[in-house]
């Protein structure tokens, strides 16, 4: 079985484009450097880009290979409906591949390429087809009330710990990742391993950009980290192994008897599929959540029409992942040179999709910086792609997310962060670690009851 990390395309260390840029190169934003990313989406660089530069070259860093931009909402469009040309499969989605020799963790490295969401025409549609039924309408229906109980009792927890609580540990990392370990299956029992090790993923991320720091913070993280990794993908292996045996009806099941070309999908195929679970499957929904908090403290009239109106709510939801942006960027890599908004591609050069940009193009959302749950085209952001490469979750994540916002702003109408988010550097998505809030508006107090005598 042909695998994706055999044939990948690895960085060269390209420093200039193959043909002359149309636009100028702009300064200012590191975009390709997570250390940049602690402050959220850098809007006035991103209008910078789309109006002096909507598809530049951007240097490289480090023996990292520059990259085309895109910034404006319908070029972001014409990467994602040019499959043909635009591959995710050639070079992954990740901004960087480092030389072979360099892949450590051993089995990590290569499962972050070997998995559906790095994989072209037709074998990604063929893997997507044979997990569908965890993803429709009628399994999102059946799993709605567990999560609906789920999020009630988080809310309790909540308030009895409130009135000032940390709305992303409560919260926001809780709902997607009970969500997640329902649909694979996860046993009760073995639910506290996936947190240790979304924890440990995120913290190796942030350990590249600043060792020190991670140090500091958890000193024995170092050493503990390559015996983590092999502890994770020890468990999936096992997992996925009992499910071939043993099948349920789960998704771990599906995944571990999904096939290509009539092969049962090989060991590292179900290596980065276990990876993309634990590592990727909370991210939009946690990132939303915690940012749409944000916002409605910001647009105080927003808030006033879902809780006079709470049938607005799915409007309400979708602004919220425009402006928030959970996803910041996906890569493709050229297949053959091509043209795009004047620009010319040189065939196996990189193109990143900035969706924080193009999700507040003016030309297609007026006002952007202003949330507007009453846009004509309210559902028409590119938070979950576009395409055949879309979110196969999005139906998941719009589900959470409801859910999640009646049951807050029928409990906490007032709920307000007191303090900022902290966000993680990171390049892939918006990363927020932290918020905290009160859940009764800066300075409330949950109301006393008061005992009334019978006369």
């Amino acid at each position: 079985m042909k695998l994706v990390s055999d044939e990948i395309l690895i960085d060269s260390g390209q420093i200039d484009p193959t043909y002359q840029g149309a636009y100028p190169l702009l300064n200012g934003f590191e975009l390709g450097n997570p250390a940049s990313w602690t402050s959220g989406h850098p809007y006035p660089f991103y209008k910078r880009m789309r109006e002096e530069a909507p598809l530049h070259w951007t240097p490289g860093m480090k023996g990292v290979s520059g990259y085309w931009s895109v910034s404006r909402y319908d070029d972001v469009k014409a990467v994602e409906l040019a499959p043909d040309v635009f591959s995710s499969q050639r070079g992954s989605i990740n901004l960087f591949v480092m030389p072979r020799d360099k892949w450590r963790p051993k089995k990590l490295i290569p499962a972050a390429f070997n998995s559906l969401i790095n994989l072209d025409a037709p074998d990604h549609m063929d893997i997507r087809i044979q997990q569908k039924d965890f993803f429709i309408p009628a399994y999102v229906a059946k799993i709605r009330e567990r999560v609906a109980a789920k999020i009630d009792d988080l809310l309790d927890e909540m308030e009895r710990k409130g009135p000032v609580v940390d709305f992303v540990k409560m919260f926001s990392e809780q709902v997607p990742l009970f969500t997640l370990c329902e649909m694979l299956g996860v046993d009760e029992a073995d639910r506290p391993k996936i947190v240790y090790w979304m924890h440990y993923l995120e913290m190796a991320s942030q350990y590249l950009v600043n060792p020190l720091q991670v140090f500091m913070k958890e000193p024995l993280f170092p050493f503990k980290f390559y015996k983590t990794v092999n502890d994770m993908f020890a468990f999936g292996e096992k997992v996925m192994a009992d499910r071939r045996a043993n099948p349920r009806g789960d998704l771990l099941t599906a995944i571990a008897q999904s096939k290509l070309h009539g092969e049962e999908l090989s060991q590292e195929y179900l290596d980065g599929s276990w990876l993309l679970i634990i590592f990727a499957g909370n991210d939009t929904t946690r990132n939303s959540l915690t940012g749409t908090i944000d916002l409605m403290t910001r647009f105080p009239d927003q808030r006033q029409m879902v809780l006079d109106d709470p049938t607005l709510i799915p409007r309400m939801s979708d602004e919220a992942l425009r402006m928030v942006s959970p996803v910041k960027h996906m890569r493709r890599t050229a297949l053959k040179d091509f043209e795009l908004n004047g620009q010319k591609i040189a065939k196996d050069e990189k193109v990143a999709m900035w969706y924080g940009a193009a999700n507040r193009d003016p030309e297609v959302f007026p006002n952007p910086d202003v949330f507007d749950m009453m846009r004509t085209n309210v559902d028409k952001h590119l938070a979950f792609g576009h395409g055949v490469h879309k979110c196969l979750g999005a139906r998941i994540a719009q589900m959470q997310l409801r859910l999640s916002y009646e049951r807050i702003f029928e409990r906490f109408p007032n709920i307000a962060p007191v303090g900022k988010i902290v966000y993680a550097p990171n390049a892939l998505v918006n990363a927020m670690s932290s918020l905290k809030v009160n859940l009764y508006g800066v300075g409330g107090s949950r109301a006393k009851q008061v005992s009334v005598k019978a006369i």
